[in-house]
């Protein structure tokens, strides 16, 4: 059965004429007829018995009207519903973040994307990026704002919004922040405290000292960048941690010959997904605090 045929079926059964159903529907009398006659050929049944001038619904017809008029309701507020997506972000979105950048980085997005789009319910999970963008690949989750991986899967489309300067850093008195040099070799002969084996911001240390050859001594592991933080800080050992965790006071930053590192941060939504209004909104609210970093970090840059 098609759409017109049953908008045909059910203007005739409401003014039981052929003629006034073709006027409410802007289409000829023939036409009416042919898509009734297609409809009754379809289901094998006759819908109207056609005596003179008169036209009466059969047993049948008074059955299918009975569904018609509900079913032709919900196309039409299908409809509508389909339509009010190109307006007002609205309804919920579930994305997600890593603990870090949902302390660090988002909450001023977040108060700008809730300030401009407050119909929008936010569902945020906290996990790591890899799990994040597993995901996402996989269609479990429409957006994340995560470390973006340095080889992403081919299903992956990323945006950058923000680039994170990496410190080595250790407890103030640590022998590494006391040296004038530290070569990449002398890493081994003091723990470490690290993000865990498959992280993306493991993989990039992992690679840059890879041609040392040499095996770095771990004291602990997690995936919990805050955590990192203050087992450096009592000093268990040296770690890698972002810039902007730095600034306090807690630990010292060493520098390592010939080796400056950095990571991603952005955005990351499936190739083949047309993103929803409100993980659209999402996205452009990301890319004009993008915009806003870029410009200041020019005008800084300048004086």
């Amino acid at each position: 059965m098609e759409f017109n045929e049953l908008k045909a079926f059910t203007a005739v059964a409401e003014t039981l004429s052929f003629s006034r159903a073709a006027d409410q529907l802007h289409i000829t009398q023939p036409a009416v007829s042919k898509r009734i006659a297609s409809l009754e050929e379809k289901l094998a049944v006759k819908l109207f018995d056609r005596i003179g001038r008169n036209v009466n619904l059969t047993e049948a017809g008074e059955h299918l009207l009975a569904r018609t008029t509900r079913i032709l309701q919900d196309i039409e507020e299908l409809q509508r519903s389909i339509s009010g997506l190109d307006r007002e972000p609205c309804g919920t979105l579930i994305m997600a973040t890593s603990h870090h950048i949902g302390l660090r980085r988002l909450p001023p997005v977040l108060k700008a994307y809730n300030q401009q789009y407050n119909r929008v319910k936010l569902d945020i999970r906290f996990m790591d990026s890899e799990s994040a963008c597993a995901a996402v690949e996989q269609g479990n989750l429409e957006l994340a704002i995560v470390t973006l991986p340095p080889n992403p899967a081919a299903s992956l489309t990323l945006r950058q919004i923000w680039c994170d300067n990496l410190r080595f850093v250790a407890s103030p008195g640590h022998p590494f922040t006391r040296m004038e040099t530290v070569n990449p070799e002398d890493l081994v002969h003091y723990p470490a405290v690290l993000a865990s084996w498959g992280t993306y911001t493991r993989d990039i240390l992992e690679r840059a000292i890879k041609p040392t050859q040499q095996r770095l001594q771990l004291g602990m592991t997690t995936n919990y960048l805050e955590t990192l933080k203050m087992l450096a800080s009592i000093g268990l050992g040296w770690s890698l941690l972002p810039e902007t965790m730095t600034r306090d006071g807690d630990l010292a930053a060493f520098s390592v010959a010939g080796i400056n590192l950095t990571r991603a941060l952005g955005v990351v939504h499936h190739r083949g997904h047309t993103l929803s209004n409100s993980a659209q909104a999402m996205l452009d609210t990301c890319l004009r605090f993008a915009e806003q970093t870029t410009a200041v970090s020019g005008r800084l840059t300048t004086r």
